[in-house]
Parts: structure tokens; C-alpha cells; sequence
């Protein structure tokens, strides 16, 4: 039996090598860098994380925690590889972006099932099994491969800036985890903002340069992942409430709570660079340099990284795809990753699996089995295949799983902690039966 090709070494490609490889089936990756990078890539290895190093929250009461535990049971390499290279973030899952990139390509190119072919892939196979794991920046002659197959969408997206450590005036911020006393593992900064602070900051980014969108200035942006300019604009408290909002945090300069906080997450496990959470931005780079600056104890911020703003590309899945994420017009080649509609690392972490797992069941002749409904996976599985009217990508919500009507006098957390331990169980026997 010939390889599977699988196109893209990003979070969704290497997970389906890799689900593929451990099932004994011989897998070719695609994979374009170094040699080729788009303007949004800054390494040269495989699973390069852009727009953020967050991984989100990991507690099981959280969506995105339970799909992450799921994917593990199911022996994800990812979400190992992101274990392992963990920094300090207090409730969230994140990583040194260079270390789990180095660590995922170490496993991968040492698989005696995988190969690596570093090339552009200009055409979509369609006569060999092929997983399409591209991302969502694809473009150039793949994407009008892919536009022959069907319709395709856009959206915008955008990153955040990263700061050089050393930069920071430490006299004004500091170091906590919302809701935690201990600061000295704390893996997050903290730049407090009165209210007078605060209001001219939201004017600043209100009224600060952007960067042209361009020949894609009709795309929405998504709503996961706003710029902060954008969100600024939405209303002046909406950033007070949203990634600024300083619940569960103190200033031990006064020891209260500050009217507004931008907090600072850690890049690497030695805090030699930070990034701005929730700082997506498409400013331009002197406005960045303007505006960012005059957060309090940024004032002399050296930045690593400007925030970019990137066009994300996705297919309608409900009617391009069928159930197991094969195109319709070409069910040789299935879809993997962002570009089937799902946002978010673990999200496209999640799809990889999928598609590996229902392939390696159709090569042994079997009806490849769906997630149970009430998972996480199944929550994926499904937001592929919902017939809507306007199909947008998502990142997993608990809306998107099926559980037991919530009980009378039932608290919140106390539901969802029932519906995980339900989840937990149903996906070890879906395990046992792939």
C-alpha cells in the first residue's frame, strides 16, 4: 500500500502522522519550511504556535480541558510534546513555542513509519489517499487546487506582540496568577491601570493607525480572536471586561484592585520574553511602539515580535465535506485542522486525530466510528457536519457537547464536572473500540 500523504506539518498534520504511524501505516508529510515560510511564520520547524503559546485552560469544568485530557487518553503526541515543554501559566496549559516545536519535529522525523519531504505542494492529489493539513494561511496554487473542489471562506486573524523581559519595569508590575497568593512561580506579569489610565488607553487604540487589510478587506474577523484595536472600538468598557479585566488580581503597590490590568504571559520556562494576552492587533509598527508604550511599566518595552494581522482561510465543511471530513467531489483526500472550520491549537490537534483515526478505519475495511456525543471529540466531529445557513470556524464549547439536563438546584461547575467524568468514561470505551 502506498503512503498516506499527508500535506502540512503543522498541529493537525503531525497529529494525524503520528495517529497514523503508531497504527503501522506509512505516512509522507509535506511539509514547505524552511525553505518556504509565509509572512506569518517566524521558525523553521514543524508545529509552529502563532498567534499565541497558550494552549488555554486546563481544568476539566473548561471545554477545552476536557478535550485536551480526551486527546491524551487517546495518546496524543501534541498534547505530550506540549507537556513537556510547559511554562509557568498559572490555570492555563503553555509552552516555550521553540521547545514544543523542536520537540514534535524530534519525534516525527525519528518515526521509522514517518517521512519528511521538505517542498511546497502546489496541486491537491486526488488520486491517493491524502490528508489535507495545510492551515489556514494556505494559498497560491493549493488553494485554487482546493477552489476547483468546492467553496471556499475567509477570515481575518491576528497575533499578538511579544516583549523582551528585561524591558519591563518591574518597580510597577507584578508577578500573579488571578485568585493565587504564591508570586513566585506566578507565570503571568501584570500592568495595572487606574481609570484615568485606562480610558486613555482605549482612546489610544482607538484612534491609532492600522495596517491596510488589503485585497481581503471584505472578510470578518473572527470573533475568538479580535484585535484589541477592534474589541476597543466595540465600547470603552469592553476591554475592562474582557482581556483586561483585573478580577482576582491586587496591586501590592496599594492592595487593591486595579481598575484594569494587561497581563503579560510567559514565552519560555526562564521568562525572557512575554506576550501580551489578548493583544491581537493590526496596528502598524510605530503606532505599536506609540500606544503599547504607555502602559504603565511598558514605557521602555523592547518588542521581540510586532502583533500582525493574517488572513485565515477555511472550507464550508457542511457542504463540502461528508461525515468523515472527506471532500465530496474527491473522497480520496480528507481535511484536517483549521482548514475544516474548527479554531484554536487543541481544536486542530483534535481534527488531525479524527482524520487519522477514521482513515486507518476505512483502510482496514471498517465503518470508522464516530466520537460518542457526549465528548469533546464528538463536539468536534459534529461542528464539521451542523447544516448552517452561515458556517463559521469555532473553538469547542460545552454547547457543542451533549450532557444530562442540568439538574434542579444543580450548580454550574457541579453539571460540568458530572458531564467530564461522563465524557472521560464514554471516550475510553470509543478508544477501546478504534
Amino acid at each position: 500500500m502506498k503512503p498516506i500523504t499527508v500535506i502540512g506539518g503543522g498541529l493537525a498534520g503531525c497529529e494525524a502522522a503520528w495517529q497514523l504511524a503508531k497504527r503501522d501505516i506509512d505516512v509522507i508529510i509535506v511539509e514547505m519550511k524552511p525553505e518556504v515560510k509565509s509572512p506569518a511564520h517566524a521558525l523553521d520547524g514543524m508545529a509552529e504556535l502563532l498567534c499565541s503559546n497558550s494552549f488555554r485552560g486546563a481544568g476539566l469544568t473548561g471545554a477545552v480541558g476536557l478535550l485536551k485530557e480526551e486527546l491524551r487518553l487517546v495518546g496524543s503526541l501534541l498534547m505530550d510534546c506540549a507537556a513537556k515543554t510547559a511554562v509557568p501559566a498559572g490555570r492555563a496549559l503553555a509552552v516555550n513555542r521553540q521547545l514544543f516545536s523542536q520537540t514534535v519535529e524530534a519525534a516525527i522525523s525519528t518515526h521509522p513509519k514517518i517521512k519528511i519531504e521538505r517542498r511546497r505542494q502546489d496541486t491537491l492529489p486526488t488520486d491517493d489517499l491524502t490528508i489535507l493539513a495545510s492551515g489556514p494561511l494556505t494559498d497560491g496554487p493549493l488553494m485554487e487546487s482546493l477552489q476547483r473542489c468546492g467553496v471556499s471562506l475567509s477570515y481575518h486573524d491576528a497575533i499578538a506582540p511579544m516583549i523582551s523581559a528585561d524591558s519591563l519595569d518591574r518597580s510597577v508590575i507584578f508577578a500573579a496568577d488571578r485568585y493565587e497568593d504564591n508570586t513566585k512561580d506566578a507565570g503571568y506579569l501584570n500592568c495595572p491601570m487606574n481609570e484615568r489610565e485606562y480610558f486613555e488607553f482605549v482612546q489610544a487604540l482607538v484612534n491609532a493607525q492600522k495596517t491596510p487589510l488589503k485585497d481581503f478587506e471584505t472578510a470578518p474577523f473572527f470573533e475568538g480572536c479580535l484585535p484589541v484595536e477592534e474589541m476597543a472600538s466595540r465600547g470603552a468598557q469592553t476591554l475592562s471586561h474582557g482581556p483586561l479585566k483585573p478580577v482576582g488580581l491586587i496591586d501590592p503597590r496599594t492592595g487593591k484592585r486595579p481598575y484594569a490590568v494587561v497581563q503579560l504571559r510567559k514565552e519560555d520556562t526562564a521568562g525572557t520574553a512575554y506576550n501580551l494576552v489578548g493583544f491581537q492587533t493590526r496596528l502598524t509598527r510605530p503606532e505599536q511602539l506609540r500606544v503599547l508604550r504607555t502602559i504603565p511599566g511598558m514605557e521602555k518595552a523592547v518588542f521581540e515580535r510586532y502583533g500582525q494581522i493574517h488572513r485565515n482561510s477555511f472550507v464550508d465543511a457542511p457542504r463540502m465535506l461528508d461525515k468523515w471530513l472527506r471532500l465530496n467531489t474527491a473522497p480520496n483526500v480528507t481535511l484536517a485542522g483549521q482548514i475544516t472550520g474548527v479554531e484554536g491549537y487543541v481544536e486542530s490537534i483534535a481534527s488531525g486525530c479524527l482524520a487519522a483515526v477514521y482513515i486507518a478505519a476505512q483502510l482496514r475495511g471498517e465503518t470508522p466510528v464516530f466520537p460518542p456525543a457526549s465528548t469533546a471529540l464528538g463536539g468536534i466531529a459534529r461542528h464539521t457536519g451542523r447544516a448552517v445557513s452561515n458556517y463559521q470556524p469555532s473553538n469547542i464549547v460545552w454547547s457543542m457537547i451533549e450532557t444530562a439536563p442540568r439538574a434542579r438546584r444543580q450548580k454550574k461547575h457541579e453539571h460540568r464536572q458530572a458531564a467530564a467524568k461522563q465524557a472521560l468514561s464514554d471516550i475510553a470505551y470509543w478508544i477501546a473500540k478504534i
